[in-house]
């Protein structure tokens, strides 16, 4: 079993550069990715993607990194044909002006285009450390998603323990019910029919009918066979969230159609002890990838 809440981060320098990368993870009915990273390592996001839905097969995941320069990556290029290009400008200048030319070497590095400026905004020289320490966090965040499954298996595991004692509780009422169903139904008749002989066989069928009506056999088999598959499954790697979510339904449905049939208070009261657990199960497997 593993949880949908996990976190791993990492941090890695070198001469040129100094990397910081983290993943973080909620609960989600999807797989579900957001990106907070710098624009020029965009195009490494498929390849992130896909090494993430690896590990990750339901879940809203972040993944963060930032990246600090440690050396001067700007370069400086001149544009020796726009100089050309100034330079007869100027002259034409003067010459319409009648005045010497006289134009500077300040003049030609204050012009526009002379000089341009080319930030190292490549990624191709941190692809290398980029997904090496995306794998080591992947590690490390796997790991703490499966101690954080273990914690929840634990915990779940108590509280279908629970339920099963209550459910045998339950079971142990059967013969309760009916000898209950056959007093109700005798004292109903004898407030009717006061002193007066009754049809014993005609009262045996009724009983048969109220047993029918009010047993809770079928819903004790179904309920005890639903926490069978409930604690096998728990046991299983894979993802399995949804699945028990799915068998908490069915579970909720038949301990309700106890409760609806039950006469006995502490028959309710086991009913409202196994609601609870039951109710603390959901809350939990809504964490379980």
């Amino acid at each position: 079993m593993i949880s949908m809440t996990g976190y791993a981060s990492k941090e890695v320098s070198n001469e040129q550069f100094t990397l910081y990368l983290e993943l973080k993870s909620y609960n989600n009915r999807y797989t579900e990715i957001k990106h907070n990273i710098p624009g020029f390592l965009s195009c490494f996001e498929m390849e992130m993607d896909r090494r993430i839905k690896k590990s990750v097969k339901r879940g809203s995941v972040e993944l963060s990194i930032r990246l600090k320069q440690l050396s001067n990556n700007i370069s400086l290029s001149v544009d020796t044909e726009a100089i050309e290009k100034y330079a007869d400008a100027y002259e034409t200048i003067a010459k319409r002006a009648q005045v010497p030319f006289t134009v500077g070497l300040q003049d030609y590095i204050n012009s526009e285009g002379i000089i341009n400026y080319i930030h190292g905004s490549d990624a191709e020289p941190y692809e290398e450390s980029v997904f090496s320490t995306l794998d080591e966090v992947l590690e490390q965040f796997n790991r703490s998603r499966e101690k954080e499954g273990k914690a929840l298996e634990s915990h779940i595991r108590s509280l279908l323990d629970s339920m099963s004692t209550s459910l045998q509780s339950i079971g142990a009422y059967s013969g309760t019910i009916e000898s209950r169903l056959k007093e109700t139904l005798l004292k109903k008749i004898e407030d009717v029919m006061g002193s007066r002989e009754y049809d014993e066989n005609r009262y045996l069928q009724e009983v048969a009918l109220l047993l029918v009506k009010y047993s809770i056999q079928e819903e004790l088999i179904r309920l005890e066979t639903h926490l069978g598959a409930f604690k096998q499954m728990v046991k299983e790697s894979g993802p399995v969230g949804k699945r028990l979510d799915f068998l908490c339904q069915e579970m909720n449905r038949e301990i309700n159609t106890i409760g609806s049939k039950s006469m006995i208070v502490e028959v309710n009261h086991l009913v409202v002890s196994m609601k609870d657990d039951l109710e603390n199960i959901r809350e939990q497997i809504r964490n379980i990838e």
